[in-house]
């Protein structure tokens, strides 16, 4: 009777209008005061807790990043990679849309920053080949779920927060499921293009797939740095968030440029001699190889004992010099110059730009677009920590009337078994995920549902990746499909419309989903391999 209670109080509440937040933790308070026996310093306990909570704090870090990530260049980079890559199959610019998606979700954990960063800009690209509008929004709408579903996710956090189970596990457990839902997007991409006869882009060659991974290198790079880190055991998760969060700022800031001071700031100019060039792009590649280097390195040897840091720049310093004095031996033969000149004349280009980074450090670091995107970030982060707290409230309210304990019982009693609980949970989560947000539903369920689990032999782990892929198609399914409405957004068309046009896609993930739960080993295989299996100890 109580469960009916709180239940019918939430509904009501969400049903007059208030948000999500506000309506789990209203609904909580008024029921222990009037209600439960519970007092009401449990209250201010539980959300004290939330904010104290060590894994949720990779959450700020981790939007952070994003928000830095999220500036344009970026995305162009990826985007650009992408086409270069799949391109020239029949659909390819819409395959490299996904293509792009799945790097961008890499870099940002956030399934709405995918869709605005990759879809603005490819929406509009296959708008000017022939694509339709609709098609198009159709295709991103669902492959910027996927940005909850690649590692490193904000919603894997979450589920590792509530459940208490490793993160680093949940993010290896991604990373199968995920090339494989991008994968079935972009098959079912090309079977329509097939039947449509949709546009092909032009083989480019290998040179502009090299090229576009050398432009993209810097971004995707964060991806190394955070699961490198935490798997060679140099850094928790949390820490790989804050991390990420510095990486991105200073790539944005001094590398790509693409805000700040520099912005548009090129770093050679017109009047760079031929030779200058050569030299400069020479030395870049040697002092790039040599940080990437240092830092692999560095996560492969963190626990040895004979390995010194010396032996390791020693290294890595001969291969960055051999491959500095190769690549301008080639381009010195085109321009008929010595290797020798062209070294010398780069060390100007690099004086120039190391000078303008030491004079624009701190007004890049404090300047007004570093300061909006932060804001922008601390808005989000704001947002889904107030749904987050309040979801935690009215998880320890469930707790505190034993209501996952009494629904354990029953669901035993009547006889469920693995197969017809994972049922009955994918059919819970996609109609909660037609109404809620990902990260409250997962806090308020994922504590119902994990001691059934348990109980009947379901893999911790296995459960987190599926409970993540009910997000996703919760974020492009109508009421509150997020993604619908950020896509919504960024196209100018009605919900209605985006709403038809993604659920043919929807249906792809829906086939996903049925894979991920009765296929355990997608989601367990990597982390069993690497870290092995999550020991649950409550």
């Amino acid at each position: 009777m109580e469960a009916l209670i709180l239940f019918a109080m939430v509904l009501t509440l969400l049903f007059i209008g208030l948000p999500v937040g506000i309506a789990l933790g209203l609904s909580s308070i008024l029921f222990i005061t009037f209600v439960s026996h519970e007092s009401l310093s449990s209250v201010a306990i539980s959300l004290f807790g939330a904010g104290q909570h060590y894994t949720l704090l990779a959450i700020p870090f981790f939007i952070l990043a994003s928000s830095f990530m999220s500036t344009g260049g970026v995305a162009k980079r990826l985007i650009n990679f992408a086409i270069a890559s799949v391109g020239h199959f029949r659909g390819g610019l819409a395959m490299a849309s996904v293509l792009a998606c799945m790097m961008f979700a890499a870099l940002s954990g956030s399934s709405p920053a995918t869709v605005v960063a990759i879809g603005t800009i490819a929406i509009a690209g296959m708008r000017q080949v022939g694509y339709s509008k609709e098609f198009a929004s159709g295709i991103i709408a669902n492959a910027g779920t996927l940005g909850i579903l690649i590692p490193p996710s904000i919603v894997m956090v979450v589920y590792a927060a509530s459940t208490e189970v490793s993160v680093g596990r949940m993010f290896l457990a991604g990373v199968i499921p995920g090339l494989m839902a991008g994968l079935m997007l972009m098959i079912a991409i090309y079977v329509v293009a097939r039947k449509k006869n949709l546009p092909a882009e032009p083989w480019r060659g290998f040179q502009e797939l090299v090229r576009g991974g050398k432009e993209a290198g810097w971004g995707l790079f964060l991806v190394v740095i955070i699961m490198g880190g935490i798997y060679g055991g140099v850094f928790t998760p949390t820490e790989a968030a804050v991390v990420a969060a510095v990486y991105s700022m200073l790539i944005a800031l001094f590398v790509y440029r693409d805000m700040g001071p520099l912005k548009e700031t090129t770093w050679t100019l017109e009047s760079d001699t031929q030779a200058a060039r050569v030299g400069f792009n020479g030395t870049v590649y040697g002092v790039s190889f040599f940080l990437v280097w240092m830092i692999m390195s560095f996560f492969a040897t963190a626990d040895s004992e004979t390995i010194s840091s010396g032996d390791r720049a020693l290294w890595g310093g001969i291969i960055a010099i051999a491959i500095s004095i190769f690549y301008v031996f080639k381009r010195s033969q085109g321009i008929n110059d010595s290797i020798g000149h062209c070294l010398v004349s780069g060390l100007p280009v690099w004086r120039r730009n190391l000078l303008l980074i030491v004079r624009k450090f701190f007004p890049a670091l404090f300047g007004k677009e570093t300061r909006q995107v932060m804001l922008e970030g601390t808005k989000t982060t704001i947002m889904l920590m107030f749904i987050i707290a309040n979801a935690l409230l009215f998880a320890h309210t469930l707790a505190a009337e034993r209501i996952p304990q009494m629904v354990t019982e029953w669901m035993l009693g009547v006889g469920f078994n693995w197969f017809t609980f994972l049922i009955a949970v994918n059919i819970l989560l996609l109609i909660g995920g037609q109404f809620m947000e990902p990260s409250g539903l997962l806090v308020i369920v994922a504590p119902v549902v994990f001691p059934i689990a348990m109980q009947l032999g379901v893999d911790p782990i296995h459960l987190g990746i599926i409970m993540v892929v009910n997000m996703e198609i919760g974020m492009i399914t109508p009421p509150i499909g997020l993604n619908l409405f950020v896509t919504s957004g960024i196209t100018g068309m009605s919900l209605a419309k985006v709403v038809r046009a993604a659920m043919p896609f929807v249906l792809v993930l829906m086939l996903f989903l049925i894979l991920v739960t009765y296929i355990p080993w997608l989601s367990t295989l990597l982390p069993y391999s690497i870290m092995g299996p999550e020991i649950v100890t409550h």
